[in-house]
């Protein structure tokens, strides 16, 4: 089996942005990274998952794509940028693909520019409406590398930035690319909030994955970048797996039949039994239909078998685009040699478990697990759905 290498990763999330931060805030549970805003929502406080680090200014000839979805794409870029770097001197500049998810991109800027047009009649002299398109990052992170390879978005909601690893999959092993950048992107704005708040999928609180008392998602935001190469790091890329239930626009298939096929696949894909799989990150988004459906899709695949399982979105939110990626990080950060004594996420939440749902091994606090594979789920709107296996490297 071809090995696909992840060789650096780059971070920018409300856990923080670098490495020994997030997979310490990300063991302990930590919920700091959640704030309340009154600017998003009309006439309502809701609170968001918020990157809170100084962001870096968009470089004066690259200013066609400032926006702050580009800041911190670039706050990720920054950490693998020798990594590119050399891949560039090593490779050719049109040997690197991007692959990124999205589905925010610039939009906040748009809103700015249409308050600003609501007050002075005309849009601003420097709005550019292609910030906003969902290609914008992807273009922004090539000129900011100056690649010349493949550069494309994925925007399938919530699987976007899970399902960039099997576009860079498909990259490598068919010989396109000798190293693909992936990842993805997502930043606040009122556009998110607003048709989530509509939808009466918004938490009044803290949300509360797979309670009783769950009430919704709470939004949240930031970026990751990885790059991937055929070879052997500390990190390989296992298996990946990818379905479309078309059972509904917003709603997932009640018995997830989606989300089994896209999990079977990835385990298919990666060679392994389900019993290899050390720890679920969770799609678990707190809403009423995910949380049930995700219950029952694990219990089906995984019978008596199930590793201890949790959702990191009390911790960041649902970052939507970018969650898939972010998830990915966590992933990768449970498996890496930083994480000496091989702790898990801790399940946060007020421990009322549905009962009218399968019930899952939540990961408690200060929980550890022996981990060679680690599996992340995203399933989003639409039934697209992707699930990605994670393993040690014989460099881990």
């Amino acid at each position: 089996m071809t090995k696909i290498a992840i060789t650096h990763l780059g971070l920018c999330t409300p856990l923080g942005d670098d490495p020994h931060t997030v997979l310490r805030h990300l063991l302990d549970g930590d919920t700091q990274g959640m704030r309340w805003r009154d600017d998003l929502i009309p006439d309502s406080r809701v609170l968001v998952g918020m990157v809170t680090t100084e962001l870096p200014e968009i470089a004066p000839d690259l200013q066609r794509f400032d926006c702050r979805n580009n800041q911190l794409l670039q706050r990720a870029a920054e950490q693998i940028a020798p990594t590119v770097e050399a891949a560039k001197t090593q490779y050719g500049a049109d040997r690197i693909g991007i692959v990124l998810g999205t589905s925010t991109s610039g939009i906040a800027r748009g809103e700015k520019a249409l308050a600003y047009r609501a007050e002075h009649g005309v849009l601003p002299a420097d709005y550019l409406y292609s910030k906003q398109e969902l290609g914008n990052s992807c273009d922004f992170l090539q000129h900011y590398f100056e690649l010349s390879g493949p550069c494309y978005t994925v925007s399938t909601a919530c699987s976007s930035s899970a399902k960039v690893f099997a576009s860079a999959k498909r990259l490598l092993e068919t010989n396109v690319c000798d190293m693909v950048i992936v990842g993805g992107a997502d930043s606040l704005c009122k556009l998110t909030l607003n048709g989530f708040h509509s939808l009466e999928s918004v938490s009044k609180t803290h949300c509360q994955p797979f309670s009783r008392n769950r009430d919704g998602i709470n939004i949240g935001e930031g970026a990751a970048l990885f790059t991937l190469t055929l070879g052997e790091a500390e990190w390989l890329l296992a298996g990946v797996g990818e379905s479309s239930d078309a059972h509904h626009i917003s709603s997932p298939h009640p018995e997830g039949e989606g989300a089994v096929a896209a999990i079977e696949m990835a385990l298919k894909d990666a060679e392994i039994a389900p019993s290899q799989v050390g720890y679920i990150n969770l799609h678990g988004t707190a809403t009423m239909k995910n949380d049930a459906m995700e219950s029952r899709a694990l219990l089906k695949v995984f019978g008596d078998q199930l590793p201890p399982v949790s959702s990191t979105k009390p911790l960041t939110g649902h970052a939507l685009g970018a969650a898939g990626a972010l998830e990915a990080a966590f992933s990768l950060l449970l498996l890496s040699a930083l994480n000496q004594h091989q702790g898990l996420p801790p399940q946060v939440g007020d421990g009322l478990w549905d009962d009218d749902n399968p019930a899952l091994p939540f990961v408690s606090q200060g929980q550890t697990q022996a981990l060679d594979y680690v599996m992340s789920n995203s399933f989003a709107f639409g039934g697209s759905n992707a699930s990605v296996i994670f393993s040690k490297g014989a460099k881990g």
